[in-house]
């Protein structure tokens, strides 16, 4: 379960997601015509990381798939991988990264895709009074193993319109890009739903190397 707290954020996600896009090889286009259309979560087993991933997509552009995950404090040795920093009125300051570049991220997705995973439950903390929340965008991982070894140190590289995250126990391929095709990328994958897109999607996929 992914426990959410209605909270002023600031900047916003959305802010930092916009300011960000730009900077990246893979994207094109003008980052002012974007908007949120989904997001679906992730849960740490230690509950520590907040492990989301937007779906951004532009007026007549592709939509764009950017994980992030969200730290009480910094990464250390991720500097490359920080989008940036936003104020929590509950939680406080937050380190805000490229999920791609982070270790909770990669054992988080490929425990989904290699598992036969979906996204975390959410509730909503407001005020102490809790509540469910629908997800915006639901997501289904193919596999079948029924445990995974612990992700340690990851090695990323971008290619074309994908992110490879390389870890100990699995190779994962993230589609950044998110078009028509769904291609198989991989032994097992990931496999998506949002407003507006009912057919499953290819979102990400991985083989096990453990």
């Amino acid at each position: 379960m992914a426990l959410l707290y209605a909270a002023q954020l600031t900047p916003s996600k959305i802010e930092l997601i916009f300011g960000w896009l730009p900077t990246r090889s893979w994207f094109s286009g003008d980052p002012a015509g974007l908007e949120s259309i989904g997001a679906y979560r992730f849960d740490d087993p230690d509950g520590e990381v907040g492990v989301e991933t937007h779906l951004v997509r532009g007026p007549d552009g592709p939509t764009y798939q950017v994980p992030l995950t969200y730290r009480g404090a910094p990464l250390a040795g991720a500097d490359e991988w920080l989008v940036g920093t936003m104020q929590h009125s509950v939680l406080g300051d937050r380190w805000v990264y490229d999920a791609c570049g982070d270790p909770v991220y990669a054992q988080t997705l490929a425990a989904a895709i290699l598992t036969g995973g979906t996204q975390a439950a959410i509730e909503i903390d407001d005020h102490g009074h809790r509540s469910s929340a629908e997800p915006t965008a639901r997501v289904k991982g193919s596999g079948l193993l029924t445990k995974l070894g612990t992700v340690g140190l990851v090695d990323v590289r971008d290619e074309d319109e994908t992110t490879v995250v390389v870890t100990s126990v699995a190779e994962i391929v993230v589609r950044r890009v998110i078009g028509a095709g769904s291609s198989v990328l991989g032994e097992h994958e990931l496999v998506g739903t949002w407003p507006g897109v009912s057919d499953p999607t290819v979102l990400a996929a991985a083989r096990s190397t453990g």
